[in-house]
């Protein structure tokens, strides 16, 4: 059974929901024609609401990502106000939601209930996250997003302070599509690194400022400092 504690691991086989606090259904609505996600949506407000009256700064207007034993933590702290599993289908709920997941992706770290940054997000969750997002978002989108993705993956990457070699078994799942995407992330990031590596020598050979070399070649002026700088 899944823990509420592994919240940031994104069920694919789950319909994405809608953001807490915002399935109020529609004037004229018939509740029971309501979708599996409305439904769900509207069985959770309550106990939302009361997450957003005691802890603004974890569910407010800027969501954070959670601490892991919070959802214990939260049942110890107010017998009074949640239930076991009313209280687990609200955090899944929420830590479901696009926006929830975006604060993930950002980078911030888990938060406790003082809304204290405590602990980073795991790279495989930051990883997991990010796939989920791009899903949602080219299901609805018009262009492809993969140069996008890749480059936000990579970003994660260099941001876990991992070898490549230690972060694709951290974040290696059964998932083909994935795994050719992660491919190619990679593999992009290595011909970028290649011709950084290139720009860098050509530019030391040349006797030439910075200034003067940008003007020779017509070279983008942050390009050729990404190189010299890596």
């Amino acid at each position: 059974m899944t823990s509420p504690e592994a919240e940031t691991l994104p069920d694919a086989n789950t319909p994405p929901d809608e953001p807490a606090l915002a399935g109020t259904p529609a004037p004229g609505t018939d509740p029971s024609q309501a979708s599996p996600a409305e439904a769900r949506s509207r069985s959770v407000q309550p106990v939302l609401a009361k997450l957003f009256e005691l802890y603004p700064q974890l569910f407010g207007a800027d969501f954070r990502p959670l601490k892991l034993g919070i959802f214990q933590e939260l049942l110890t702290a107010h017998p009074e106000h949640f239930q076991r599993e009313s209280l687990k289908a609200a955090l899944g709920f929420h830590t479901r939601s696009t926006r929830y997941l975006q604060c993930v992706a950002a980078g911030y770290k888990r938060h406790d209930l003082q809304g204290n940054p405590v602990e980073d997000v795991a790279p495989e969750h930051v990883y997991l996250t990010l796939l989920e997002l791009f899903r949602r978002r080219q299901v609805r989108a018009r262009e492809d997003l993969r140069p996008k993705f890749r480059a936000q993956l990579m970003a994660a990457y260099e941001a876990s302070g991992l070898s490549r070699q230690d972060y694709q078994a951290k974040v290696q799942t059964g998932d083909v599509a994935a795994t050719a995407l992660l491919e190619e992330a990679f593999a992009e990031r290595e011909q970028q690194l290649a011709k950084r590596e290139a720009l860098r020598r050509t530019f030391e050979s040349s006797g030439k400022s910075a200034d003067e070399f940008v003007d020779m070649y017509g070279i983008d002026r942050r390009e050729l400092a990404a190189a010299i700088k890596a």
